[in-house]
């Protein structure tokens, strides 16, 4: 299982997102002390999406298209899909913005959060459920039992405070050029933004 902002992807959606406002440094800053684990991350979020209010829907696929894809993603998925095993993402970020990657990258499930739109612009609010770290943690069970793989025999990827249940929750974690408080508590770290290091640690 993925975190997908900083992680999967090489970028912060959401201040890719602000930068159409010329907002992102501002964004930049109250993600980074949600990451650090010094803000709780369900308020640093709605305070980041309010900043949002007013990019257009066509802005948001114009984003999407301009994500970068950390390397060696695809071939971990493929290597997790030729041992029988799913590949999935969850994401505080945005369905709309997930959605395109997962499908390219052939997902067997993704969660992240939904942006509220009216008239085809962002309102600033969000529709729950909210995707925080108690909901990472729940989804990675809830995909667990879902496609038949124990607890035993996963893995969470991450980088962030937000990503700390679900890595405690599966059997392997792992840092991905993660900020201190992830690197202090994973049972591996990456410092390279390249995922083929851990097709090793799998059968």
């Amino acid at each position: 299982m993925f975190d997908v902002d900083s992680t999967l992807i090489a970028h912060e959606a959401i201040e890719e997102i602000a930068d159409v406002l010329g907002k992102r440094d501002l964004v930049a800053s109250i993600t980074n002390r949600a990451m650090q684990g010094e803000i709780d991350f369900v308020e640093s979020l709605n305070l980041r999406v309010q900043l949002l209010k007013g990019v257009k829907e066509e802005e948001l696929i114009e984003i999407s298209k301009t994500f970068r894809i950390n390397d060696g993603a695809s071939e971990l998925i493929d290597h997790v899909h030729s041992i029988g095993g799913k590949a999935c993402a969850v994401s505080g970020g945005f369905n709309s913005l997930l959605g395109p990657i997962a499908e390219k990258l052939r997902l067997d499930g993704y969660k992240a959060n939904t942006l509220e739109l009216e008239g085809g612009e962002l309102t600033g609010r969000l529709i729950p459920p909210i995707i925080d770290a108690d909901a990472k943690k729940i989804a990675l069970i809830s995909w667990s039992e879902e496609f038949g793989i124990p607890l035993s025999k996963t893995v969470a990827i991450g980088d962030g405070a937000n990503d700390l249940l679900m890595m405690e929750a599966a059997a392997i974690s792992i840092g991905f050029m993660p900020k201190p408080i992830v690197a202090n508590s994973c049972d591996y770290v990456l410092n390279r933004p390249d995922f083929r290091p851990v097709i090793d640690l799998l059968p």
